[in-house]
């Protein structure tokens, strides 16, 4: 199995995952929030929509443009405009959202072979210096899902524990 393959599997596993552990969420609990400066089930879900999109046109604009930068902050307005939109989503909605990008991981990444994924580009984010779109696969896309599980579940619990404790 090519690296592209194995990373389109994982993405494709994750998003299922985070949709599915999703759907059985009652609504009050996606949109509660464990503390004021930290995000509700429901903003993870719709930034979980946005960055699969973006990490892919980062990555399919390097390997047309070797050596381009990449990347982004925290402060990314795309990133916190999604978040900020939380509120006025459907889980429905966002389900289909998330959903969809399996479409796009097939038509960018799957359209890419090793070598382009060996391209080495600096980020615009100086914390990740240069690195191989590989890096971007691995780290931003399969990784980064994977923590926003994680993350889901975690809200899950404290939802719990809170609930357990009135």
């Amino acid at each position: 199995m090519s690296q592209v393959q194995k990373a389109m599997g994982d993405i494709y596993r994750l998003t299922d995952e985070i949709v599915t552990l999703a759907e059985s969420i009652p609504e009050e609990e996606l949109r509660w929030k464990p503390a004021d400066d930290a995000w509700s089930v429901m903003e993870v879900l719709c930034h979980v929509e946005e960055i699969t999109p973006y990490w892919l046109r980062e990555i399919q604009a390097v390997v047309q443009a070797p050596g381009s930068e990449w990347g982004r902050n925290h402060l990314h307005e795309g990133r916190l405009a999604a978040v900020a939109k939380a509120d006025q989503r459907s889980l429905s909605d966002i389900r289909e959202g998330i959903l969809d990008t399996k479409k796009e991981v097939e038509r960018i990444l799957g359209s890419m072979t090793e070598e382009d994924l060996a391209i080495e580009s600096p980020s615009k984010n100086p914390r990740w210096g240069t690195k191989p779109m590989s890096f971007v696969v691995d780290h931003l896309l399969v990784e980064h899902l994977d923590t926003h599980l994680g993350q889901i579940k975690r809200i899950r619990e404290q939802y719990s524990a809170l609930k357990e404790k009135r």
